[in-house]
C-alpha cells in the first residue's frame, strides 16, 4: 500500500489553481504537516491560502498552510524559495507559463516561457532543494508527446524534453524520486479565462470527450489522484504517468 502523507511538508509551484491547487487540497486531506503553495502574483496566493484553510477548518485538519510569490522562470527567485522553505518531502511542479502555439508562424523569442518554466524552473529547484529522506519531484506534462497536433511543435519539444528530464533526474537525484504526470485536456480555471466564446469552449470539451474512451473530460481534483500517486509510492521513479481517459483518435 502506498505510503501516508501524513506529516509530510510538501511545496507546490503553481499551486494557487488548477491541478497545483486540487493537489494542495488532497495532499492536507490525507494529513499533509505542511502544504507550501507558491505562484507568481499575492493575490492568487492570498486566495489560495485563505481556501485551503477553510479545508483546514472545515475538516479539522492539523496541517497548516502557508503561501510564497516566486517566479518560476527566475532562476534567483526559485533559488530563493528554497532556501526559504528549508527541508522538503516533496515537490510538485504545476508551474506552465504561456503554451505555446502556433509555430512556426510565431515568434520563438516569445515563447521561451514554456522552457524556462517548465524545464529550467524545475532543474533549478532540485540543485538547492533539500529533500527529507523518501523525498520526491513530480513534474507536469501532457499528452501532446503521444499525439502532436498541428501548431503545437514547442508544446510537443517541452514535452519531450520534460520526459528526458525526468529520467534523468531520477538518476542523478536517486534515491529522491523523480515522475512526470501528463493529463490530457483538463477542465480548470485556466480554460475559463481562455479568451474565447463560451461556444466554442463548450464544442472544444465535446470534440475531445467523443475521443475518449471513458466519455469524460477529468477535472483538477480527479487529476490529483495522479500526483498523489507519485508522491506516495515508493517503488515509482523516472516514469511518465499518463492520466487522459483513454484518447484513442487523433
Amino acid at each position: 500500500m502506498a505510503n501516508s502523507l501524513a506529516g509530510k511538508k510538501i511545496v507546490i509551484v503553481g499551486g494557487t489553481s488548477g491541478m497545483g491547487f486540487a493537489v494542495a487540497k488532497f495532499s492536507l486531506l490525507d494529513h499533509a504537516g505542511e502544504v507550501v503553495v507558491a505562484s507568481s502574483k499575492k493575490d492568487n496566493v492570498d486566495g489560495a491560502v485563505a481556501r485551503l484553510n477553510a479545508i483546514i477548518a472545515e475538516h479539522k485538519l492539523s496541517g497548516k498552510v502557508e503561501g510564497a510569490v516566486v517566479d518560476a522562470g527566475d532562476a534567483e527567485s526559485i533559488k530563493a524559495l528554497m532556501t526559504k522553505v528549508g527541508e522538503l518531502d516533496h515537490l510538485v511542479w504545476t508551474a506552465m507559463g504561456d503554451i505555446s502555439k502556433g509555430f512556426p508562424g510565431n515568434n520563438p523569442d516569445e515563447q521561451r516561457g514554456i522552457f524556462d518554466i517548465k524545464f529550467w524552473g524545475a532543474a533549478t529547484a532540485v540543485q538547492v532543494a533539500k529533500f527529507r529522506p523518501g523525498g520526491s519531484l513530480t513534474q507536469t506534462s501532457g499528452t501532446v508527446l503521444l499525439r502532436p497536433q498541428a501548431k503545437q511543435s514547442l508544446l510537443c519539444g517541452a514535452a519531450g524534453a520534460l520526459d528526458g528530464l525526468t529520467r534523468g533526474l531520477a538518476v542523478d537525484l536517486a534515491p529522491v524520486r523523480v515522475n512526470v504526470v501528463a493529463p490530457g485536456l483538463v477542465q480548470t480555471e485556466f480554460w475559463d479565462k481562455m479568451p474565447m466564446p463560451q461556444a466554442q469552449k463548450d464544442m472544444l470539451y465535446e470534440q475531445y470527450k467523443n475521443k475518449l474512451l471513458l466519455k469524460h473530460i477529468a477535472n483538477a481534483d480527479e487529476v490529483a489522484d495522479a500526483f498523489l500517486f507519485c508522491m506516495k509510492c515508493r517503488y515509482l521513479t523516472g516514469q511518465r504517468i499518463v492520466v487522459d481517459g483513454g484518447l484513442v483518435l487523433i
